[in-house]
């Protein structure tokens, strides 16, 4: 039962106390265990509690979930904000969601209610760039979408035939790179405001490789997300925690996105 993810280790050692009081682990599919019976004060057997560990399933319905909310509120974003509340609701959007974001990710609760408003707010975001891009270069969020789906489905079955391993040298390695690419973000993003130009964001050669390195980046991020939730049903972590493995897909899902949408505006830049 042992994982390199420090966070999936905590929320195991809390799994085996909610196991412990009323649920056996996963069987090796994600199907709930048999339930334990424990004696009541009066001698008779008592019902478990009713708590039933992670599947597969439950991530991919959690998933989809959270992309339909996320699609609903990025079109209702392209048709009710204003184009001249764009740029305010796209930054806007995009600060709360990175708080949102961090709480979610530093947090040891598994809060539904918390990744539906990250997804909402997400949505928000998705659409206002969108809106941009599509205004500037016709057709280029379908391209975008297709391709960031695309690349899911099959880094989805590269890690189900075992091409990808996430192993511990591999989960280190990718952590390290994307805390370093967030940083460099963070401060080109810092620069900016000050109308510093760095050369990552404006179409140059600099900003095809920052670009290219981002997309490889948030690709293989998803081997990431399909570790922890192997491990997680393996693990028997409690059902509500699919919300969590849900959410680390949406992430990457939305990175990826947005990193495509850049580096296909670069090449139709001169159209």
């Amino acid at each position: 039962m042992k994982t390199s993810n420090p966070v999936l280790a905590r929320l195991g050692q809390a799994a085996e106390r909610e196991r412990s009081a009323g649920y056996a682990p996963a069987g090796p599919y994600g199907q709930p265990g048999i339930p334990q019976q424990y004696p009541s004060q009066a001698g008779y057997p008592a019902a478990p509690p009713t708590v039933a560990p992670m599947t597969v399933d439950d991530v991919v319905v959690k998933t989809v979930a959270l992309l339909g909310i996320l699609g609903v509120t990025a079109a209702a974003a392209w048709v009710l904000v204003p184009d001249r509340f764009v740029g305010t609701a796209w930054i806007g959007a995009a600060v709360v969601g990175l708080v949102l974001g961090l709480i979610i990710s530093f947090s040891r609760m598994a809060n539904p209610a918390l990744v539906i408003a990250y997804a909402v707010v997400e949505g928000v975001f998705v659409g206002m760039v969108s809106k941009a891009f599509e205004t500037a270069y016709d057709g280029i969020v379908l391209q975008a979408a297709a391709a960031s789906f695309g690349i899911f489905f099959l880094m989805a079955m590269l890690y189900k035939a075992k091409v990808i391993r996430a192993t511990p040298a591999f989960v280190k390695g990718m952590i390290a790179v994307m805390a370093g690419l967030f940083a460099v973000m963070l401060i080109n993003l810092v620069l900016a405001l000050f109308d510093v130009n760095t050369g990552l964001r404006d179409g140059s050669p600099l900003a095809i490789g920052f670009s290219l390195v981002c997309i490889v980046v948030a690709s293989l991020s998803f081997v990431l997300s399909f570790k922890e939730i192997e491990d997680g049903v393996r693990m028997g972590l409690p059902q509500r925690y699919s919300w969590v493995a849900a959410f680390g897909i949406l992430v990457s899902l939305v990175w990826l996105y947005i990193e495509i949408l850049r580096m296909l505006s670069y090449f139709q830049g001169d159209d």
